[in-house]
Formats: structure tokens, sequence, C-alpha cells
């Protein structure tokens, strides 16, 4: 009996260490994705859904923290120096549903910029940066309302196509002005962009499409009937050397007749 006691007790410990340490793994990895960036402010948000409300403003940040809680609902990034938002910057943030990034650098959203949000992202703010255009490829689908404020807009056809994939905030209706445009006598300049009224900014890019096309179809043109010029001509000078060799036939063979009766005659 003594020694399965004992062996039962030297199972019983190991398994009670094991079962420890799994317990502090647990705690260790759910405090690294729900404990608060370094520097930044975390309170717990309002509402039943749970999450954190996380401030970074004015910070002098230049690159978006990497270690943003996974429950973060509410993110403030706003006056700090962030110059762009790389591609899948917030793609561990399922639950974002607001994102402040006013008063800052930006002047790029890459491509994938605002991934995984499509869902969650209720609320954007990208106002007072330094935007010129949008790349809707750095949306991924989200319908946020947006405030697109103060920003040095360069409105051309990219942008009005970028534009509609957005739910903007009434306040961009009259904060989005064209500093530059595209083209530049287009009438846009120095005017709220959505409310210019006739304003089609993808007409020059459609013109120039329809002249590359013509001039493309011209090109293949003019080389058809090169060809055709280049292949007339070459038949006809084989028709002319052939013609020539059948007016020479006839010839030859009266003189084979004649010297064959005068043979015949002798």
């Amino acid at each position: 009996m003594l020694l399965p006691s004992g062996w039962l007790l030297r199972h019983s410990v190991v398994m009670w260490l094991l079962f420890h340490s799994l317990v502090l793994m647990t705690l260790c990895f759910h405090h690294a994705a729900t404990s608060c960036s370094k520097r930044c402010y975390c309170s717990d948000s309002e509402g039943s859904f749970g999450g954190k409300t996380m401030r970074c403003s004015n910070l002098l940040l230049t690159e978006i923290p990497q270690d943003i809680p996974n429950d973060t609902q509410r993110l403030y990034l706003d006056y700090n120096l962030l110059t762009s938002i790389p591609a899948n910057a917030f793609h561990d943030l399922p639950q974002l549903a607001e994102l402040d990034l006013s008063h800052n650098e930006l002047a790029l959203l890459e491509p994938g910029a605002f991934r995984g949000l499509a869902v969650s992202l209720q609320f954007l703010d990208l106002s007072s940066n330094q935007l010129t255009t949008l790349d809707p490829d750095a949306f991924d689908g989200v319908r946020a309302r947006s405030n697109l404020t103060g920003n040095p807009w360069h409105c051309d056809c990219k942008l009005q196509t970028a534009l509609p994939r957005l739910d903007l905030e009434p306040v961009s209706l009259t904060g989005i002005i064209c500093q530059t445009s595209e083209p530049s006598d287009s009438g846009a300049q120095g005017v709220p962009f959505l409310l210019a009224k006739d304003l089609d900014l993808c007409v020059v890019l459609k013109k120039t499409t329809d002249v590359a096309m013509l001039v493309t179809m011209f090109g293949w043109f003019t080389m058809v009937i090169s060809y055709l010029v280049y292949y007339v001509r070459h038949n006809q000078e084989d028709a002319r050397r052939h013609l020539e060799y059948l007016k020479s036939l006839p010839s030859r063979q009266g003189k084979s007749e004649e010297s064959s009766t005068i043979s015949t005659v002798v």
C-alpha cells in the first residue's frame, strides 16, 4: 500500500505544478493582450460590451504603438507626429469602434491601412492632417462615419472615386476644400469639393483614355495598310516577272518550230 500511495502523491504534486503553470501562463497572456500600452492612459469603455478606451494623445508619437490591447474599443492617437498609416496597423483590434487620428502629419494611408475594421469601426477622424488624396484600397470596405476636414486636398479623379466609399460626416460637406485640382481649370480649386455642382474630374481621364485608344487603333490600322501595300506591290512584281516569262515562251517555241520545219524541208 505504501508504494501506490507514494506514487499517487508524487503524481498529484506534478499535476498540481502543471496546472499552476498553465494558470500563470494564461494570466500572463491575458495581461499582455489587455494591459494598456506604455505612456498611454486606459480606462474601461462605457456600455455593456466591455473593452477599453485608450488615449495616446499629445505624446509626440511617430509610430502607432504595437502593444494596443486587443479589447480596445476607442483609440485616440490625436495630436501626435504620425506621417503614415502602414498596412494592417489595426488588424488585431476586432472591437475597435472609434479611431481618432486627427491633428497629426498624415500624408499617406497605405493600402490595407484599416484592414480588419470593416465590421467594427463606426467613426474615423482624419481631420487636420496633410492628406492630399485617398487610396480606396486603404479602407478595405470600411464604411465608418468619417471626418476629413482640414486637409490640403488635391481634387482629382482618384479622390472623386474614393470619397463615395466613405460615410462622411456632415461637416465634411463644407470642410473638404480643394487646395489644388486636376485639371487646374476645372473650377474646383478653393471651393468645397462635395458641394461643387456638375463637377466631373474624371472626364479628362476618360478623354485621355479615348485619345490613347484612338492613337493605338490608328497605329494598328497604319501597320495593316502598310502590310497590304507591301503585299500588293510584292505580288505585282512577281506577277510582272511571271508574265514576262510567259511572254518569252511562245517566241522560243516559234523558233523551235521554224527550225523543225527547215530541217524537214532539207
